[in-house]
């Protein structure tokens, strides 16, 4: 067990270097002069020299990438082009937002999918299989954006029940924060919701086939209990496994669900960062999403010989 963490360990950080290499060759991605298009059109040779200077684009590359490694590794990922502040500063102040939408939206993905599913698969071929599984389509179906849009005209301009737009963090109280959150979690989570579904009354049903099930119940075993340490527990591994690959889609989601409720989160300030071309903020924020990735599927890896221990040697 301890060389299997020990490989999946191993497999995460080569991957997290893996896309630090990406990470610091975007400014290599920009077509032509890097240094030139960032300084813009109308910049002199002096100001494009500065910015070349700035970046380090005046050493040679592996210098470069040693200089930056060793710069993150401190927790300094330089300072943006734009707006001349530090890239750290701009990552703590968006990354509360981003945080608590997507904890949302995977609890939410985590409870319903759950609930839905197990309820759909132990009534197979009824009313409430048919019910969830034409829900989990339909969701799985329509984009982020789209129940974003719904949510806020049902919800907010029509009713007032929750803000359209923004963010309120914890610091101005708890019933606040949940009420700018639930909007944008619940347009994040919605897709993941429906594939989580999806699979879990997959497992449920292929769980209630096999014959250690039909020996617990001749055993007794039924109700909670039989579902709780029978069905669930064996069902589980491939609900995880789509779990932590939902949580990679959730990353990259939360860029719209942030421009569609207007909350100045990570993703917007990649969007931003975009638009004005600079580069030290995306390439931060390139490795934070990754790395968060990277993290979430390792727990996934290593939940897997605490779901069933079976895999333990695997």
């Amino acid at each position: 067990m301890t060389v299997a963490i020990l490989r999946r360990i191993g497999g995460a950080l080569t991957t997290i270097v893996m896309v630090s290499m990406l990470s610091f060759l975007l400014v290599y991605m920009i077509p032509g002069d890097a240094a030139e298009t960032i300084a813009g059109e109308q910049a002199t040779q002096e100001q494009v020299d500065n910015v070349r200077r700035g970046l380090g684009l005046d050493r040679p590359l592996v210098e470069q990438y040693g200089s930056w490694v060793k710069s993150v590794l401190t927790g300094d990922f330089g300072t943006s082009l734009t707006t001349g502040r530090p890239v750290m500063q701009s990552i703590r102040d968006a990354a509360p937002a981003t945080i608590s939408i997507t904890i949302a939206a995977l609890t939410l993905s985590a409870v319903f999918g759950v609930t839905l599913g197990t309820m759909a698969g132990l009534r197979a071929g009824r009313w409430m299989d048919r019910a969830v599984s034409l829900a989990a389509t339909t969701g799985v179906a329509v984009p982020s954006y789209f129940v974003g849009l719904l949510l806020v005209g049902a919800f907010a301009l029509e009713r007032s029940w929750f803000p359209a737009i923004g963010y309120a963090p914890l610091s101005e109280g708890l019933g606040e924060w949940l009420r700018h959150i639930t909007l944008p979690s619940i347009a994040l989570g919605s897709a993941t919701v429906a594939e989580v579904a999806r699979q879990t009354r997959g497992g449920v049903v292929d769980a209630l086939e096999r014959p250690y099930v039909r020996a617990a119940r001749a055993r007794g075993a039924k109700g909670a209990r039989l579902v709780r340490s029978h069905v669930l527990r064996n069902a589980a591994i491939p609900v995880v496994t789509v779990f932590g690959l939902q949580a990679a889609r959730l990353f990259g989601g939360v860029v719209v669900v942030e421009a569609v409720f207007a909350i100045p989160g990570l993703g917007s300030m990649a969007i931003g960062a975009v638009g004005r071309q600079d580069l030290p903020v995306l390439q931060a924020y390139v490795l934070v999403i990754a790395l968060a990735v990277v993290i979430v599927n390792l727990l996934v890896d290593l939940s897997y010989s605490l779901i069933n221990p079976k895999v333990r040697g695997a």
